[in-house]
């Protein structure tokens, strides 16, 4: 699966590895965001998460803090476990 950026500034495209846990949760979190209409910097505004740390969340470098899972949750307007990828 191709995760494309185009709310960020001029980045490569990047291939998201969804056999890794951080990889599943990226595809979750984007799924979650984009359902909802928001860009990647609302989601940072409404939030006060920067935007590049979403970004790594989104690209599958890094997972969120498990802190972070509830305002994410609340959001999106899901229960924590919703972010959760399976495994």
């Amino acid at each position: 699966m191709t995760i494309y950026y185009d709310d960020m500034s001029p980045r490569p495209r990047n291939e998201v590895d969804i056999s890794t846990y951080d990889g599943r949760f990226a595809v979750r979190l984007r799924t979650l965001r984009e359902r909802s209409g928001m860009s990647v910097a609302e989601l940072a505004e409404q939030t006060g998460i920067p935007k590049k740390t979403i970004f790594n969340w989104e690209s599958g470098l890094r997972t969120p803090p498990v802190e972070s899972f509830p305002k994410l949750a609340e959001m999106f307007g899901v229960k924590v476990r919703t972010l959760l990828p399976d495994e």
